[in-house]
Parts: structure tokens; C-alpha cells; sequence
């Protein structure tokens, strides 16, 4: 389970957000809405410890009985997902995604292994070799969300990772993204402007 406990985030003197508290439950999506400038983008960076010096922060994050908003981020266990798939250019398909992998995976065939098997659970089997570059807009997306969630994250931040599609690709992805976090049974925070973008009976919060 996430949890947010009285969260309050400043600029200077300034309140950007004030008192946010929710818990997500595992597998779970949560949808965060609100005008531009709002502050969903700065709080999703508070949660993975990302948050640029000028910000202060009152709050807590919790996940699993643990505190997390005090480790540094590698040791969070939270992952994300942006709108840009931010995949290396200088690394095919299998390479990006093996940077992913939690380093206690040992062994060059069981990192390759487990790359090829996340990718035909996917519909991407034979994509190992691909260049980035030559990839489709909802395969750099799939792509994406396999590296995310190959580095076992036990919780997942989506911060409009939908917008950029158009919309027949949208609601594909969509629906794909459901199905991994479903699998994972990780709770899910998902930032959007788009209503269609919100699982049925999804809970929503407006910041």
C-alpha cells in the first residue's frame, strides 16, 4: 500500500500544494487532476525524490510500512513513467531494457532471458536487436512501460504517459498498461488532464 500523509509543498513562501493524503491499495490506479501549474508534476517528483532545492516539503510517503520520502531515490522502489519514452538512442531494445534490471539478477543469459521473455509477453518478441529510432510511437510507449517495470518497482507514478499518442494508440496503450499493473499488483498514481485517461471506477483526487 502507498500512502500520503499531510503533504504540503512551497515554492519560497509560496503554497503549491497543501495537504494532500490518500493510500493506494496494490494494484490499484489513483488519478491525479488539475489546471497546469497546479503542481501534479512537482508532487509526482517529491514521491520519487527528484524534487529540485528550491521546493520545501512537509509530509510523509509511505510504501509498504516503510517511509520512503527519506532514501534517496534508488532505494524508493517507485517507478515512473513520462510522457516522452526517453529510451537511449545509442542502445537497442534489449540494452535499454536491460538497464532496468535490478542488479541482484546475476548472469548475462538470466538478464537475457528475462529481457526476451518481458518482450513476448508484450507482443515484441524479436525486438531485442531493434534500434529505438525505427520504432513505432506505441512500441517506443510498450517499450517504455516493460523498462519501468523490469526494474521491479512496488509502486508506479504516470505522469501523462497516454498524451502523446494519438487516439486509436491511446486507448491500446492504455488498456496494456492496465493489464502489467494488474500482473503487478503494484499500487498505481496517475497524472492526467484527460478524463478517458481514468480506469473505470477509478478513484480521483483534484489538486
Amino acid at each position: 500500500m502507498l500512502c500520503v500523509q499531510d503533504c504540503s509543498i512551497y515554492n519560497a513562501s509560496r503554497s503549491l500544494i497543501q495537504n494532500i493524503n490518500f493510500t493506494v491499495s496494490a494494484g490499484e490506479v489513483l488519478t491525479l487532476m488539475g489546471p497546469s501549474g497546479a503542481g501534479k508534476s512537482t508532487f509526482l517528483s517529491w514521491m520519487i525524490g527528484s524534487l529540485p532545492a528550491e521546493f520545501s516539503v512537509k509530509g510523509e510517503l509511505w510504501l509498504n510500512q516503510q517511509r520512503r520520502d527519506t532514501l534517496p531515490t534508488e532505494r524508493r522502489k517507485i517507478g515512473i513513467l513520462f510522457q516522452d519514452s526517453l529510451l537511449f538512442a545509442h542502445l537497442n531494445v534489449g540494452q535499454n531494457l536491460a538497464m532496468a534490471l535490478p542488479a541482484e539478477l546475476k548472469g548475462r543469459e538470466q538478464r537475457r532471458h528475462c529481457v526476451e521473455e518481458a518482450l513476448a509477453n508484450a507482443q515484441l518478441a524479436n525486438f531485442s536487436r531493434r534500434d529505438p529510432a525505427t520504432l513505432s510511437g506505441g512500441e517506443r510507449a510498450r517499450i517504455s512501460v516493460l523498462r519501468a517495470l523490469l526494474a521491479k518497482p512496488e509502486a508506479l507514478l504516470l505522469d501523462e504517459p497516454f498524451s502523446r499518442l494519438d487516439q486509436t494508440l491511446r486507448e491500446q496503450f492504455r488498456q496494456f498498461v492496465w493489464q502489467q499493473v494488474e500482473q503487478l499488483a503494484i499500487p498505481v498514481v496517475l497524472v492526467t488532464h484527460d478524463p478517458q485517461d481514468i480506469p473505470t471506477n477509478g478513484r480521483v483526487i483534484t489538486i
